[in-house]
């Protein structure tokens, strides 16, 4: 029998809802996603409230949440949203009987294990789909460095691990990303990997370079600084946007070896709006550049999720998989 759920996932600046539904198959199909920003709610209850009202007042009475954060212990806060979650309290403050809380790329993960292969995008090396078994890599950046990784079983079932690979140490390859590092040193004891591989570190690269060239550059947003690297109005933007490229090879080919990788899944919004730059910058050569290794990261084919929800699909997968007691 199907089964219906709401399927949340909640960042720093919005927080979106959906009811899935689950077929006995396994499948999952999504309603229209409703998005709320979080700082037009006091509380994660009352934009429930929100998205209930939305819904003509009914929902059903089973949660899976993808949280931007540690999904455990007994209370769950958010780094840029003033929301908590007691799990404890859910059945009683939502009314749900069953509940799931993860880790937003550990749901990303889910996605990544159920997504059909018309979901992916090729980026680099071998073309074809990505290895039916052994494990992948997901990683994104956002407001963060998004990292997970899944293994699938040759019997068809897989398993998610969350990590916080995001805050591995950032390594620098060049005189450019000495200089990068050096800026960050100045505020940060220890410069993490999400440091420089996330969006809103487009801000210090653009910097960093604007310094180099000797030009006096103002601080700005980083939403901006995207939109003209992006659109060639700026060209120390558009070097920036590569110089992220890069950093994001490196940091992806990093995380491939550590996991042992069989392939590699870029996530998120950002790489989605970035694919065309991702294709035509330094990102595969410095995804090789391993070394002695440098053979073996030709043979990890690495792609792009483009599935419009993957937090909303994952969080359902992972609902799927807690109650159904297998993979699907």
């Amino acid at each position: 029998m199907a089964r219906e759920l709401v399927a949340v996932d909640i960042g720093g600046t919005h927080a979106r809802f959906a009811i899935a539904t689950i077929a006995d198959s396994g499948a999952i199909t999504l309603e229209e996603p409703e998005t709320l920003h979080t700082s037009d709610h006091v509380s994660f209850q009352t934009a429930w409230e929100d998205f209930r009202e939305r819904k003509g007042g009914t929902l059903p009475n089973a949660v899976s949440m993808a949280v931007a954060g540690r999904a455990d212990g007994e209370v769950i806060r958010f780094t840029n949203n003033p929301w908590i979650i007691r799990p404890s309290l859910i059945k009683e403050k939502l009314g749900c009987d069953q509940h799931v809380i993860v880790n937003d790329f550990e749901a990303v993960a889910h996605a990544v294990a159920r997504a059909d292969d018309d979901q992916f995008i090729h980026l680099t090396g071998p073309e074809g789909a990505l290895p039916s078994t052994g494990r992948l890599s997901v990683l994104g950046p956002g407001t963060g460095l998004g990292v997970a990784h899944l293994y699938r079983e040759p019997t068809g079932e897989y398993r998610v691990q969350a990590t916080e690979g995001g805050h591995i140490d950032f390594a620098p390859l060049d005189s450019i990303e000495d200089a990068i590092l050096a800026r960050l040193r100045k505020r940060h004891n220890r410069v993490s990997a999400e440091r420089v591989v996330s969006g809103p570190a487009i801000s210090d690269i653009y910097q960093t370079l604007a310094a180099l060239e000797g030009k006096p550059v103002t601080e700005e947003d980083d939403i901006a600084i995207w939109t003209r690297g992006q659109d060639g109005s700026d060209s120390l933007a558009a070097a920036a946007v590569d110089r992220f490229c890069l950093s994001l090879g490196s940091v992806a080919g990093d995380l491939a070896l550590a996991h042992g990788a069989a392939g590699v899944v870029i996530a998120g919004g950002l790489g989605y709006r970035i694919r065309d730059t991702l294709t035509a910058s330094g990102f595969a050569e410095r995804f090789r550049a391993k070394g002695r290794f440098a053979g073996l990261m030709a043979t990890i084919p690495v792609k792009l999720i483009i599935h419009p929800q993957p937090g909303l699909f994952g969080a359902a997968a992972a609902f799927s998989t807690q109650y159904s007691g297998a993979n699907q």
